[in-house]
């Protein structure tokens, strides 16, 4: 996702590539950004140092992991520096902290970058308040086998916006697992089934069944161009905000 973002921000004609942040021992640090990705030199160094990566630019994307994005929006905070952050995978108490950098600064998180995506939460949770629970609703996510975390975090999300729209808590009508003779389904339930294998991107698929009828609204992503565009545009959009939380589909309204 790294390259990805960063080889869209070379070629974009409003956004100017500032930084790169690498991991330590990584062994490119002080290399060209833009000869790393293939192109001319731009001058442009990476950097394995945080403080250096984020007080030399204006706004940070990040996809990487739980803990380095909590380093990453410490350090948007102090230096009032935009923090747009695709990272899935936090714990409650993670998402809690993360989420607290943002009265000093703006951060849009997201599990999933994707317009489609985002477009889809919309749908289902409208979909889920004018069905209610005459429809059962269940979850499939897709991803590749390298996948960790299960289901995803743009699974979880879209549970959310169909508890949303049913004006429940997802964390108590959620369900990720039925094994055993004793698994019927619940009324009222959010399931997620989870699939791993080759190298499948995304495919996600809301599943509203009811008597006699069922409603799929899928989206399926074939690369990962579509997070880095839409990382871009939030980034570009929070520029124009005040310090907050934000998700991406603020940035669609």
């Amino acid at each position: 996702m790294g390259r990805t973002i960063a080889t869209f921000i070379l070629q974009d004609a409003v956004v100017e590539l500032a930084s790169a942040l690498v991991r330590q021992g990584f062994g490119h640090e002080n290399d060209d950004l833009g000869e790393f990705l293939g192109f001319e030199k731009t001058g442009t160094k990476m950097t394995a140092d945080i403080d250096q990566f984020v007080q030399s630019l204006d706004a940070v994307i990040d996809f990487s992991s739980p803990s380095l994005s909590l380093q990453i929006a410490a350090k948007c905070a102090e230096n009032r520096k935009i923090l747009v952050c695709g990272t899935t995978g936090f714990s409650e108490e993670e998402k809690q902290k993360f989420a607290s950098y943002a009265q000093n600064t703006v951060i849009i998180w997201s599990s999933n970058m994707s317009l489609g995506v985002n477009l889809l939460m919309n749908f289902v949770e409208k979909a889920a308040a004018i069905l209610h629970d005459d429809f059962d609703i269940e979850i499939v996510e897709m991803h590749h086998r390298n996948k960790v975390d299960a289901p995803s975090g743009t699974a979880f999300s879209l549970g959310a916006a169909a508890a949303k729209g049913r004006n429940v808590d997802l964390q108590k009508v959620g369900t990720t697992i039925r094994s055993g003779k004793d698994a019927k389904r619940i009324k009222g339930e959010i399931g997620f089934a989870t699939l791993r294998g080759g190298d499948v991107i995304g495919d996600h698929s809301v599943i509203f069944a009811g008597d006699g009828e069922r409603i799929e609204l899928t989206h399926k992503a074939s690369n990962r161009d579509i997070f880095a565009k839409g990382a871009i545009r939030a980034a570009i959009w929070g520029s124009a905000k005040q310090p907050g939380f934000y998700g991406m589909r603020d940035v669609l309204v």
